[in-house]
C-alpha cells in the first residue's frame, strides 16, 4: 500500500491525473521520486493514443505534431515547463547564484521566461513535424517522457540540493538506495528500448540524454549551488526537446 500511496502521490503532484488524495506525509512520499517515470509512462500512453488517432483520421502533419507537442503540457499541467521557464529567467539575469535561486522562487513572469516558452513550443512543433511516422518512430518518441523523467528523477537523488522546497522533502522522505536502484533500472529498461526499436537513433537519444543531465547537473551547481525543482524542470524539459532533435537526425542521417 505504501508504494500505492507513493504512486498516487507522484501523479498528483507531477500530473493532472485525477487519483485518489494522498495525504502528504514522509512515508506516502517514500517512492514518489522513483514512481516518476510512471507518469512519463502514462504521457507516452497517451501521446501513442494521439499517433494512432491522427493515423485513424488522416490529420495533417501540423496537427498530429501540435497534439504531440501539447499533450505533455496538458497532462502535467506544465509543472515542468514551469521550472523550465524560471530557470531560463534566472540564467538570463547573469547574476550571482544567490540572486538566481531568488528568481526561480519569484512568482512573476518575466521577459526571458516568455521568450523561452515560446522558443521551446515552436521548437518542439517543428521537429514534430519531421518525425517519420513509422510505429518504430512513434515509440521512440513514446519514451521520450519516460527516460526524462527518470534522467530527472535520478538527478534528483544523486545531486546536492539547493536550498528547500519540495524537492527537498521529497528527496528527505526518499530511500536514496533504493530510489537509485529503481530509477537506474528504469533508464536501463529505456535505453534498452530505444536501442531495440532502432540501434542508430536510440544510441543517439540515449548519450543525448546522458549529456543533458550531466551538463544540467553541472550548471545547476555553479550557476545555484546545486539542483532545485525548477532546475529539474529544466532538465526534463530540455532532455526531451534534445532527445527529439536526435530522432529526427539520427533519422534524416539513415535516410541518406
Amino acid at each position: 500500500m505504501r508504494v500505492l500511496r507513493s504512486i498516487a502521490l507522484a501523479f498528483s503532484m507531477f500530473s493532472r491525473v485525477p487519483v485518489p488524495r494522498v495525504e502528504w506525509k514522509p512515508e506516502n512520499m517514500r517512492y514518489a521520486l522513483a514512481a516518476l517515470p510512471l507518469v512519463g509512462c502514462f504521457v507516452g500512453l497517451a501521446l501513442w493514443g494521439w499517433a494512432w488517432l491522427s493515423g485513424a483520421l488522416s490529420f495533417g502533419r501540423q496537427l498530429f505534431a501540435a497534439g504531440m507537442a501539447l499533450l505533455p503540457v496538458l497532462i502535467s499541467g506544465g509543472i515542468h515547463l514551469d521550472g523550465f521557464c524560471d530557470t531560463a529567467d534566472a540564467l538570463a539575469s547573469c547574476t550571482a547564484p544567490e540572486r538566481k535561486r531568488e528568481i526561480l522562487k519569484d512568482p512573476h513572469t518575466g521577459a526571458f521566461a516568455v521568450i523561452a516558452f515560446c522558443c521551446y513550443l515552436l521548437a518542439d512543433f517543428a521537429l514534430f513535424t519531421e518525425v517519420a511516422v513509422t510505429p518504430r518512430s512513434i515509440l521512440a518518441a513514446c519514451l521520450i517522457p519516460v527516460t526524462s523523467r527518470t534522467a530527472g528523477a535520478l538527478t534528483s537523488v544523486c545531486a546536492n540540493l539547493a536550498g528547500t522546497g519540495l524537492l527537498h522533502a521529497l528527496r528527505g522522505a526518499a530511500g536514496h538506495t533504493t530510489a537509485t536502484i529503481a530509477l537506474s533500472v528504469w533508464l536501463a529498461l529505456c535505453a534498452a528500448g530505444l536501442i531495440v526499436l532502432s540501434p542508430l537513433s536510440g544510441v543517439v537519444m540515449t548519450v543525448i540524454a546522458g549529456l543533458c543531465a550531466f551538463l544540467v547537473f553541472r550548471m545547476g551547481e555553479k550557476q545555484f549551488g546545486g539542483m532545485s525543482g525548477d532546475l529539474v524542470g529544466f532538465l526534463i524539459q530540455t532532455t526531451e526537446l534534445m532527445m527529439l532533435l536526435g530522432l529526427v537526425l539520427a533519422q534524416k542521417a539513415a535516410a541518406l
